[in-house]
């Protein structure tokens, strides 16, 4: 007794000491570097039953690290695989593949267990039974007839053969038809049929019983039963006799009691296993047939698991439990008397789990705890195994102990790790569970991805996940913005398995969380993101709509989001959807927060989805419901409904819709020191629902005869309950609004005061910053009176110099909201508190806050200013930050201070004395910056300054540097004088040569681009050349002139000039005739535009061609019927030099000029008028369709055409038959022709005649030749084909060959050419 109780207080300590599982992760990637013992994680059932026409395939399946190895044994000896050629075991896996085919099955059955081995451990698995199913046949037997009489019981036995597994009974007759089953007759579960009583109906001889065995899927009958049933008034025990009636009632006629027929007697028994269906039947004789019922003594039949079949004769209760032993009772009741049985049911239990033992993983030095808690009927048995070999029989182990159904495993060394097998076993069954001790030192690893980003809707919970694996297992901690440390609390808590859950997320949860876990081997952290959004909330809700018939419904739906989160809104009728056939689709984008509307609307859509609103056009009465908007994000949603009433269209009289009456009858309750509850009632809404309540306030101590908005309830609200403030004389008033506005306030309620009470806030918005050197200036936002909570309102101001050792100092001021100290040292850091005090109190602690007192100018300059040079614009400067001690303030930044001297080849006293300093502000505590937009080939001066928030500091040592050279601007001017054929430039040096200048290069061409003369051409000049004159420049052209200056750096940018040169003027020819004309705003006098114009007519029409030396791109050729008082035409040639006016009329005159307008203006420019004479056509040239001749002509062959179809008419009806009709003849299907193979085209038909084919013959293009289109075709007499007149008239084809005899003269046809051959000869 004093062993087991020290035994069982040792297990308690084991129990509070032990390391919890170590759960192992599912990771691939931490999988894989794990040492892990193996797991069966597959095999076959227990009871495996194979079907002898299938191979026999085993499953064993295990994991673990390194893989494991398998071996089997089969009736508790070793089964060497590799022996049986016919048994295969799979790669990489412990199942076996046995091929029985050509052998006795019989020779594989047997129990067989796999076993599982690597380095750390073995796993084994079930026992697994293999039997091979039997479907064996009936026994022979010879079946009497039977004869009964008619009322009495009767039983037709069955008794199928033993299959494995048990066989499906069922009772069918000669053609294969199942037996009417009834209250009457029944089958019994062992298969037999039971007849309650026999009737005449009852005569059949084709009662067969027939089994089906499932594996086998095969069905066997027995030998059907005859039975008779006769009809008696009168009968006895002889007259039976002699008619072998094997029942034989004293009372055939009449009625009896009840009886059972099964089970028998007054009681029986029944054992059913705990999780198994229990079924009890009960079936009785009687006349008439009885009513079967059941009842289980003291209690009340399970009816979620009871079910009652075959009329009640049995009651089937599924998932056995130990509460379902006990009696039941079945009654069979007729007219004439009841019958009870009793049935004893007990309820016995194979092995089941309470808990299973679980995988362990250990660090070194850990304990840990395996518990294999089984139950069942009798007690199982309880045997532990390591490694597949009994504990008894396992070497010994001092740090493992056994009780029963625990092992205790206490400072697990490495190496130790094994597989433990707990065996619970019992007379109905076994349970066998593996689990392995892995014995591991790792390092935490963190298996939540890094940086994962959790979303959350504010006031909902959030869960930030850190799982982690290492041994021992981790300890987890929280921190946030890597600063704060978490513990769990009111707001936080930190689950088992290291999430982090925050039971009310607000905006302040946001932010960046660290989980860090640790154990002694390592730490390892992760970092996640934490978003809390704004809830979606529509603002503006539908709202009840009542619209006549005809007219449009607009329900509004304005809602309020988050930015970053995307919704969706949708309209829902009667919480449907729209009508699709009439339903506008729109898809709404939030781009930047705000709405994209793409829309896709029918014609005929009626229903219109807007951003906010939902728009009916045309309503009906169909149309009437409720409509829904619901606006959904990712993470939440909100919806608001409201209802749309259908009207006749009648001239009603309109509703007047007014504001609302004000609230009346206003009460104070449930009066406390800081809350009231308001009360009233609501005045009438005048044809508008009231949408909300105003409630305000006036505190007639702080702010007489002032109102303020206090709150706003639902309008279907009456009452508010109302938090107020210490120090208040309160009185309220409340205002009602419909969607026509607000109505007037109430009258005020009585005044209602609240007590005085210490301040409940501190004064906000504290900050201590000096104005001066030496003072520390302390300010802060006062209460309000309504914040002051009672009398006396003052502050107590708090300060003390930061990381010096001083105790603080203290100063209470009242109706003020700043305080100066004196005497600081300059820009020191102080500590400032600042709270808020009246005659009843202290506020609550203030909140310390960081201020410095007041700065000074910087005392010294950067040393170390160091100055590269870029490039000829840019330089880039250094220096070496000045001590924080000198700064005397808030560092703003580096003032940098730059001035150009001169220029590098001016001399000391040509220096620019204009030249004004440069400032750069490198803000922040840089120590480089760059200079940009410096002058080439120059000299400058610098100095740096530090900057704080009273000034800056004093000037670094000057420091010069030199920029070199660059590329010179432009020249200061350009200067072209024209003459005839030549220009003269002259120019000036540039203002900023940037360096030694070394010539000047120009570039000219003509600016004309249609004319082509030449390339570009180029010029240099020496430096102290500054003019040139072009000869033998062609005149009246625009060149264009490009000059630049050069240094050693290169060339710098150009001046651009364009000029002319003088135009040859020419005096106008005095014989030319003046013509009206449109007028034209001529060019300035700077040379002809146009040169010579020359004209001429071709078959085309009149030919025009100019020479043209101007710039101009508008360019046109104008005509006009010469003495008319036509208007001008004109034809565009753009920069062409000729140009053909067709379409003019013969034997007309016409003047005609070249225009050139100017593109940038109104001017034209114009060629002198010339006359150009169009030729008459010659008189052979006659319109061929007006002559009489023609005519006549074509008048001729209509008629003869007219006489060939008559002919063709009369022959037909004749009966003549041509030789294609008797070639028809000769074939069977004349409707169809043979293809042939080599161009695909309908073979022609042949006789002995040996006719052939007419060359270039045509079938119709459908590949046909029907019998009513090859009679009397036009083609045989030459009037079919593809005619066709010529320019003249003339007709292309022509009449050729004659028309085949009729072959009753006896003569041989010979076929002459076709028509439409003569026709494709043309081709």
């Amino acid at each position: 007794m004093d062993f087991r109780l020290s035994f069982g207080v040792l297990l308690m300590v084991f129990l509070c000491h032990m390391t919890s599982a170590l759960e192992v992760p599912l990771d691939p990637k931490v999988l894989e570097g794990l040492p892990q013992p193996p797991t069966i994680t597959l095999q076959s059932p227990k009871d495996y039953i194979f079907d002898p026409r299938e191979n026999i395939v085993i499953h064993c399946e295990a994991k673990g690290k390194p893989h494991p190895s398998f071996s089997w044994t089969r009736n508790g000896t070793h089964f060497d695989v590799e022996k049986d050629p016919k048994v295969l075991m799979k790669p990489g896996s412990g199942t076996l593949v046995i091929d029985i085919s050509g052998e006795k099955a019989e020779a594989y059955e047997g129990t067989y267990q796999c076993t599982a081995h690597n380095d750390h451990g073995t796993a084994v698995s079930n026992n697994i039974v293999i039997r091979q199913s039997r479907s064996p046949l009936w026994s022979k037997e010879r079946i009497e007839a039977i004869t009964v009489q008619m009322g009495v019981s009767l039983v037709l036995q069955c008794r199928p053969p033993a299959g494995l597994p048990p066989p499906v009974i069922f009772w069918m007759d000669n053609n294969f038809q199942r037996l009417p089953l009834d209250r009457r007759v029944s089958q019994a579960l062992n298969g037999d049929l039971y007849f309650s009583n026999v009737l005449s109906e009852d005569t059949r001889n084709d009662y067969i019983c027939y089994a089906r065995f499932p594996h086998t899927q095969t069905i066997q009958q027995k030998q059907p039963i005859s039975v008779t049933v006769l009809e008696m008034d009168t009968m006895n025990e002889t007259v039976a006799s002699l008619y072998n009636i094997t029942k034989f009632s004293a009372n055939p006629a009449g009625e009896y009691r009840p009886g059972f027929m099964t089970p028998l007697g007054d009681t029986s028994t029944e054992m059913v296993l705990r999780g198994e269906t229990l079924e009890l039947e009960c079936i009785a004789e009687g006349l008439p047939t009885p009513e079967m019922s059941w009842q289980k003594d003291g209690g009340e039949l399970p009816t979620s698991r009871v079910s009652f079949l075959n009329y009640k004769k049995t009651v089937k209760i599924s998932d056995v439990s130990e509460a379902d032993a006990g009696d039941y009772t079945c009654t069979a009741t007729n007219r004439l008397g009841t019958v009870d049985h009793v049935i004893k049911v007990t309820v016995k239990a194979a092995p089941f789990w309470i808990s299973a033992p679980r995988n362990l993983i250990l660090a070194p030095n850990e304990t840990g705890i395996l518990t294999c808690r089984v139950n069942g009927d009798p007690k199982p048995e309880i045997r532990w195994f390591i490694n597949g070999v009994p504990l008894e029989n396992a070497p010994e182990d001092h740090t493992r102990k056994v009780d029963d159904d625990t092992v205790i495993l206490s400072n697990v060394q490495s190496g130790s790790s094994a597989v433990y097998q707990c065996n619970a076993s019992n007379e109905f069954g076994y349970l066998i569970a593996n689990a392995f001790v892995s014995v591991l030192a790792e390092p935490p690893r963190v298996l939540t991805p890094p940086n994962q980003v959790y979303q959350v809707i504010t006031n909902s919970p959030a869960l930030l996940h850190c799982a982690t694996f290492g041994s021992p297992i981790p300890t987890i901690t929280w921190f946030k913005d890597s600063k704060i440390s978490i513990k769990s609390g009111d707001s936080y808590v930190i689950h088992e398995n290291g999430t982090l859950e925050i039971n009310v997320a607000q905006s302040q949860n946001s932010g960046k969380y660290t989980c860090i876990a640790t154990n002694n081997l390592g730490i390892k952290e992760n970092h996640v993101f934490l978003e809390v959004k704004e809830p979606t909330r529509i603002l503006k809700q539908p709202e009840y709509k009542v619209v006549q018939r005809g007219m449009s419904a607009i329900f509004e739906c304005k809602v309020k989001h988050d930015p970053s989160l995307i919704p969706t809104m949708t309209w829902l009728k009667n919480n449907g959807k729209l009508p699709d056939d009439e339903r506008c689709s729109t898809l709404t984008v939030w781009p930047k927060r705000k709405y994209e509307l793409k829309s896709s609307c029918l014609p005929f859509a009626r229903f219109e989805v807007d951003a906010d609103s939902l728009t009916i056009k045309d309503v009906t009465d169909e149309d009437e419901g409720t409509y829904t908007c619901i606006m959904s994000t990712t993470l939440d949603r909100d919806s608001a409904s409201a209802m749309l009433t259908v009207v006749e269209a009648t001239p009603t009289p309109a509703i007047v819709y007014e504001k609302p009456d004000p609230p009346t009858d206003l009460e104070l309750t449930d009066q406390t020191e800081r809350s009231v509850r308001l009360t009233w009632i609501p005045g009438d809404e005048h044809n508008s629902p009231t949408q909300k309540f105003l409630i305000q306030f006036e505190d007639l101590l702080h702010q007489p005869n002032v109102w303020v908005n206090f709150t706003e309830v639902p309008g279907m609200s009456t009452t508010a309950h109302l938090d107020l403030s210490p120090y208040v004389y309160y009185s309220f008033r409340v205002l009602a609004k419909n969607q026509v506005g607000y109505s007037q306030p109430s009258q005020a309620s009585r005044q209602y005061r609240t007590n005085p009470a210490a301040p409940d806030d501190n004064p906000s918005h504290v900050q201590g910053e000096g104005t001066e050197p030496g003072n520390l200036v302390i300010s802060w936002r006062s209460l309000t009176g309504l914040q002051s909570n009672g009398p006396g309102l003052e502050y107590k101001v708090q300060w003390r110099q930061k990381d010096v050792d001083q105790e603080w100092s203290s100063r209470t001021v009242a109706n003020a909201s700043q305080l100066v100290v004196s005497g600081t040292p300059v820009f020191a850091p102080y500590e400032i508190k600042v709270q808020s005090l009246n005659d009843y109190g202290n506020g609550p602690e203030a909140e310390v806050i960081i201020g410095y007192s007041g700065e000074d100018l910087p005392l010294s300059a950067p040393d170390g200013v160091l100055v590269m040079v870029h490039n000829s614009t840019v330089a880039e400067v250094h220096w070496e930050p000045v001590s924080s001690h000198s700064i005397r303030g808030k560092l703003k930044g580096y003032k940098v201070y730059y001035r150009r001297e001169r220029g590098l080849h001016e001399a000391e006293e040509e220096a620019d004395q204009e030249s004004q300093d440069q400032v750069l502000t490198f803000n922040g505590n840089l120590t480089e910056g760059h200079l940009p937009g410096l002058q080439p080939y120059s000299l400058y001066n610098l100095f740096i300054r530090v900057l704080n928030s009273k000034g800056e500091g004093p000037p670094s040592p000057d420091k010069q540097f030199e920029t070199p050279e660059g590329v010179p601007g432009p020249p200061s001017f350009l200067q072209v004088n024209p003459g005839l054929d030549s220009l003269t430039l002259e120019w000036g040096p540039p203002l900023n040569n940037n360096g030694r200048l070394i010539g000047y290069t120009l570039r000219y061409q003509p600016a004309n681009a249609t004319i082509e003369t030449g390339l570009v051409k180029i010029m240099d000049f020496p430096v102290n050349e500054t003019t040139v004159t072009l000869d033998s420049l062609n005149s009246s052209v625009q060149y264009k002139f490009d000059l630049n200056a050069k240094t050693i750096k290169g060339a710098g940018p150009s001046i651009t000039k364009e000029a002319s040169t003088f135009m040859e003027t020419s005096p106008t020819d005095p014989t030319t005739p003046i013509t009206q004309s449109p007028p034209l705003h001529k060019a300035p006098s700077v040379g002809p535009v146009f040169g010579t114009v020359n004209t001429s007519v071709s078959e085309e029409g009149a030919v025009i061609s100019w020479e043209y030396f101007g710039h101009h791109k508008n360019i046109y050729v104008e005509y006009t019927v010469e003495n008319s008082k036509e208007g001008w035409k004109k034809e565009s040639v753009n920069s062409s030099h000729s140009h053909v006016l067709k379409g003019l009329k013969p034997g007309t005159s016409y003047r005609v000029r070249v225009v050139a307008r100017d593109p940038a203006g109104p001017m034209l420019h114009s060629t002198n008028e010339e006359v150009v004479t169009v030729p008459a056509v010659p008189s052979r040239h006659v319109d061929i369709a007006t002559q009489g001749w023609f005519i006549g002509l074509m008048c001729a062959i209509a008629l003869l055409i007219l006489v060939l179809l008559i002919v063709c008419f009369i022959k037909r009806n004749k009966g003549g038959k041509y030789p294609v009709k008797e070639k028809e003849e000769a074939h069977q299907d004349p409707e169809i022709q043979p293809m042939k193979e080599d161009d695909g085209t309908f073979g022609e038909y042949s006789d002995t005649e040996d006719h052939k084919p007419l060359k270039g013959s045509r079938t119709p293009s459908n590949g046909t030749v029907r019998r009513d289109e090859s009679d009397d075709s036009l083609v045989d007499y030459g009037e079919g084909g593809d005619g066709q007149f010529n320019e003249d008239g003339s007709f292309i084809g022509q009449y050729s060959g004659k028309k085949e005899k009729d072959t009753h003269e006896g003569n041989e046809s010979s076929e002459a050419p076709s028509p439409v051959n003569a026709m494709n000869s043309f081709v």
